[in-house]
């Protein structure tokens, strides 16, 4: 009979109490020495996900999630000896926000609609209420720096757009891929007149004949650049070609959310298919 779940948990949470105490490896991290593991088992935990999306088999999610639970547990219980806060305090806090934040579920008029919310409404309650609890002044607090490019975009232009921003509307608008316009082709110049060859320097070189003449240097085999033509224009800076690029995948980003998908998946799943 396998143990319940409650069960195991204060048991795994009994068993890091132990390794932290006993284990001098354990004793001697801290919040900050952890930090790279917690980002490390994320990134693994997101490879399973793929890996059971693609195969069908989440056995290998299994075992993530319990080496993301194990950075969890041990970050509350370095807490709890410090006399910050336990484990409790964690599940208690989530707990609360998750009544607060579903008003739908756990609200008192929950269930009293003559309409079931659909989802975009509960995101909109969940946003409007996180809104008032946090009390940001601008559009990027509380958004970690070290988010990915594209999941930091994907969040700013949510934040945005709720907040209704004409700016962002016509700054999108500019940003919409253009179809690139195509060079005029340059005729190619005509081939060259072969050259008589010179005479042999054992030949004498009679005045006033064709040899005599000075021979004008020839030109670089290159062809000429034509005056607005590719070749003639100069190379962008490097920065402005980074801004270029920039523009064009936020605006994909953008395409994104309006389609309704996760341009970090959607890219991871990209490189996936092509290797």
């Amino acid at each position: 009979m396998e143990t319940p779940a409650d069960d195991a948990l204060a048991e795994f949470v009994a068993v890091m109490r132990r390794l932290r105490a006993e284990c001098p490896w354990k004793q001697e991290q801290t919040h900050r020495s952890l930090a790279r593991y917690l980002l490390e088992e994320t990134h693994e935990t997101l490879e399973a996900i793929d890996i059971g999306d693609r195969t069908g088999d989440w056995a290998h999610l299994r075992e993530e999630l319990g080496d993301l639970l194990l950075q969890v547990v041990f970050h509350a219980v370095i807490a709890e000896q410090a006399g910050e806060f336990d484990l409790g305090d964690v599940a208690r806090d989530i707990t609360a926000k998750m009544r607060r934040r579903n008003p739908h579920v756990y609200g008192p008029d929950a269930g009293s609609a003559d309409t079931p919310p659909d989802a975009a409404s509960v995101t909109e309650v969940w946003e409007s209420i996180k809104a008032t609890e946090k009390k940001r002044d601008r559009i990027t607090d509380g958004l970690p720096p070290g988010l990915p490019a594209l999941l930091y975009a994907d969040k700013v232009l949510d934040r945005l757009g709720r907040a209704d921003s004409e700016a962002l509307v016509s700054r999108l608008a500019s940003l919409a891929p253009q179809p690139a316009a195509r060079e005029p082709v340059v005729p190619r110049p005509a081939a060259r007149e072969p050259v008589a060859p010179r005479p042999a320097a054992s030949e004498p070189v009679v005045p006033g004949s064709a040899a005599s003449e000075p021979v004008a240097p020839r030109p670089a085999a290159s062809e000429p650049v034509v005056p607005g033509s590719a070749a003639s224009e100069p190379v962008a800076p490097r920065s402005a070609a980074s801004d270029v690029i920039g523009d064009r995948l936020l605006a994909v980003v953008a395409e994104a959310r309006a389609s309704g998908v996760d341009p970090e998946q959607a890219l991871r799943d990209a490189v996936r298919r092509l290797l």
